[in-house]
């Protein structure tokens, strides 16, 4: 599992959640382990018809979707749900690995595919990829962060504190965003490199001490400070008294 898994939630701050659907019971039950491990809310369905039931009772934010069902394939399922959610990410999961199979399910309006036999961790890590890549396109109603007197538009991208505005680059305001999502609540050096560097990212965590030092420039130069070091654990930030 990736370290930083854990802190991807719905704008409200609850979990995320994924219906897993597979006619394999002891595959869907490893991915749900896998998914709830992460800290993500998982429904289970083992036919194309539950899985439709259950995407319209649960609204998910993803579903990890077995091409071959017992009563109609994941494409009718894709079809059929995505006629009351239109937009969420759908992850294939099939035994084909035919090009022309592949096409399909993306033509259809899959978002991405994995193969059997898979690894759970190749699995979060696409489930992850298409929720942010989601969460970027969808239109939230908490799109402004507020920690203190420094407020984010997530929309907008623009940054203020004490009325004072801050131009950041685009990975300080992811940075920033990581941290506000988050107040009060230290966060690692590898849960930053893996949420905002994504997971496969090669480099030394001495980057984000290299970014953190930037954003302490821009954000606490003069002020009070809100971003703080935990030696041994990581970074935190926090509301000025």
């Amino acid at each position: 599992m990736t370290a930083g898994a854990q802190d991807m939630t719905r704008p409200d701050g609850s979990p995320l959640r994924v219906l897993v659907v597979d006619d394999e019971v002891n595959i869907a039950e490893l991915i749900a382990m896998a998914l709830r491990f992460e800290g993500w809310e998982v429904t289970m369905a083992h036919s194309g018809s539950k899985a439709v039931s259950a995407a319209k009772e649960t609204s998910p934010d993803a579903i990890v979707l077995d091409w071959m069902l017992p009563d109609f394939d994941g494409l009718e399922v894709l079809r059929r749900v995505r006629s009351t959610h239109p937009v969420v990410p759908v992850l294939f999961l099939t035994a084909k690995d035919a090009v022309e199979d592949r096409v399909a399910g993306l033509t259809a309006g899959g978002d991405d595919y994995v193969t059997k036999p898979f690894s759970l961790e190749e699995l979060v890590a696409r489930l992850r990829g298409l929720m942010r890549r989601a969460g970027a396109t969808r239109v939230e109603e908490h799109s402004v962060l507020r920690v203190g007197d420094l407020t984010m538009d997530e929309d907008s991208r623009e940054v203020h504190r004490a009325g004072e505005e801050i131009t950041l680059t685009a990975t300080e305001f992811e940075l920033l965003r990581y941290l506000m999502r988050n107040p009060r609540r230290v966060l690692s050096k590898a849960q930053i490199l893996d949420r905002v560097w994504s997971y496969d990212f090669g480099g030394q965590a001495n980057v984000v001490e290299l970014y953190i030092s930037y954003l302490r420039k821009k954000i606490d130069a003069g002020r009070k400070p809100m971003i703080h070091t935990m030696r041994g654990a990581g970074y935190v930030l926090k509301a000025t008294e």
